[in-house]
């Protein structure tokens, strides 16, 4: 019962810093409109989060060994909420740029140093329980941040979309001072700051998180700004991993990634999240941009997904304490959420509603296998005094891969929509009969609607060209979800890189 009610510690300051994460995005035009902004510039909202946060990831470990797991956690939660407030009072958007970039540092350190904790709390043979529980809370909070965010937004303020964040850390910060403890081996001497290292590093992922959110806006290398930030994201990398593999004493163990079944997780998270998060932006402007859904109708026609996801979780976790081999559900869940996103890219301009929800449930219950077994198989070998360090590295890569899937989705859909464009455009001249037909179809449609027929023949050209773009735009989305679906199967085979977790008697480590 002790290890659970860590479990819910951890997970409510997780749940947390997902919940305001994702209902940002949602305020994002009343933000501009509120302090005078431009969308272009308030979406440094979002973009000054997401640097500082990536900067964060991969040293939480470091941090957790030399201030405490537990002091970390509280630390994090503390300061998150305290940037929130700040960012809800904020009256300029430069000021709240500022604090988000605070708020970001501190939200940096929740996500690995929980996953951490709860780790160690579980025996190996019942970790499997532990992140099915943990991965409920994960699954949940991007499908309810939205709602959340868009109601406290317009019925009350995009401002109470950050002082929501004090009840959950106030409840979070009671239970983790009561339940969570550090364990033995953590409390160890560390030498001063590797000031080298983590120059390289945050210089290295700042303009690396600048060029992949912006750089489609800027036409990507056709700007002076993105050339020289991804020449400077490129060489501050590499030398902080040259720096990192000979340092005694390393902020980032990227030693670790020696352990194959580690090693070949970190590549499976990348593009994990990479076909996750590029699919989470496709769909709902598919929905919105092409089917001419209203808002309200594609949020909640994306939520079947994570309602399955949420729903089989606690069944995957049984199957594991049955000693189901892990290796065999994760490839099945990866095959699964690959069909599922291949089943996208049959529908057409007819599709409804209802035309998306098996897709969804098929890729969600796909998922579920996907999430639970390979967040416990994939630290398996680790030994619990590098958990810390492990955890950090794959919050860090989740986070990669989710951007540069955003990022590549985006430049996908624009570039593909312009190839079909070309490609439907030099079918649509006068030698071409069925072009003649559907133009003179039209002019006599619009001239019985009373224009004259010189004007009718004009708007026959314009609704031509409409249906051309309409066309190149929902062909550009297929086609993206089924280079997507490719991704999927493409990465499956790396799960059996992966060894078979050997389950052993033993206690927990760290918080009781």
């Amino acid at each position: 019962m002790y290890r659970w009610l860590i479990a819910i510690a951890v997970m409510m300051s997780a749940v947390m810093e997902l919940i305001d994460t994702s209902a940002v995005n949602v305020s994002i035009p009343y933000i501009a409109g509120n302090l005078s902004a431009t969308i272009d510039e308030a979406t440094w909202v979002l973009t000054s989060y997401l640097v500082s946060n990536a900067i964060v990831l991969p040293l939480t470990g470091w941090l957790a060994s030399r201030f405490g797991r537990k002091r970390l956690l509280m630390t994090g939660v503390a300061g998150f909420t305290v940037a929130s407030v700040l960012c809800g009072l904020a009256p300029t958007l430069t000021v709240l740029v500022l604090c988000r970039i605070l708020q970001g540092t501190f939200g940096g350190t929740l996500q690995p140093t929980t996953r951490a904790i709860l780790l160690e709390a579980f025996p190996r043979e019942e970790r499997g329980h532990a992140m099915a529980l943990w991965g409920v809370g994960i699954v949940v909070a991007p499908i309810l941040a939205p709602v959340l965010g868009g109601w406290l937004t317009t019925d009350h303020s995009w401002r109470w979309v950050f002082f929501i964040n004090i009840p959950i850390s106030a409840a979070g910060l009671i239970l983790v001072h009561l339940f969570v403890s550090d364990p033995p081996y953590l409390r160890r001497t560390t030498k001063g700051i590797d000031y080298w290292g983590l120059g390289m590093l945050a210089l290295g992922i700042a303009s690396l998180q600048v060029v992949l959110d912006k750089g489609q806006e800027d036409d990507w290398f056709s700007s002076h700004l993105i050339v020289a930030l991804a020449i400077i994201a490129a060489a501050f990398l590499i030398a902080f991993l040259v720096w990192e593999l000979r340092a005694r004493d390393p902020m980032v163990h990227l030693r670790l990634l020696k352990y194959r079944t580690f090693g070949a997780g970190v590549g499976l998270s990348v593009v994990l999240f990479f076909v996750l998060y590029g699919s989470i932006l496709l769909l709902p402007l598919f929905m919105q941009e092409v089917l001419n859904f209203p808002a309200i109708t594609a949020g909640v026609w994306n939520s079947p997904r994570g309602i399955a996801t949420m729903a089989l979780m606690p069944v995957v976790g049984y199957l594991i304490g049955r000693r189901w081999d892990m290796r065999a559900m994760l490839f099945g869940g990866i095959l699964a959420s690959a069909v599922g996103v291949l089943w996208f890219s049959f529908l057409n301009l007819n599709a409804g509603p209802w035309n998306f929800l098996w897709p969804q449930i098929f890729m969600g219950a796909g998922l579920a296998f996907v999430f639970v077994p390979y967040s416990t198989i994939s630290v398996d070998p680790i030994p619990n005094e590098e958990m810390g360090y492990a955890t950090s590295i794959t919050g860090f890569t989740r986070n990669i891969g989710a951007s540069v899937g955003i990022s590549v989705s985006a430049t996908l859909l624009s570039r593909r929509d312009q190839i079909h464009q070309n490609r439907l455009v030099a079918h649509v001249n006068p030698t071409n009969p069925n072009y003649r037909s559907v133009v003179s179809a039209l002019q006599s449609e619009f001239v019985r609607q009373g224009y004259s027929f010189s004007t009718a023949g004009h708007q026959a050209l314009s609704e031509i060209y409409r249906i051309v773009i309409h066309q190149a735009s929902i062909l550009s989305y297929l086609d993206s979800f089924r280079i997507l679906s490719v991704l999927f199967v493409v990465v499956a085979p790396l799960v059996w890189i992966m060894r078979k977790p050997h389950f052993k008697t033993e206690g927990g480590h760290g918080a009781g």
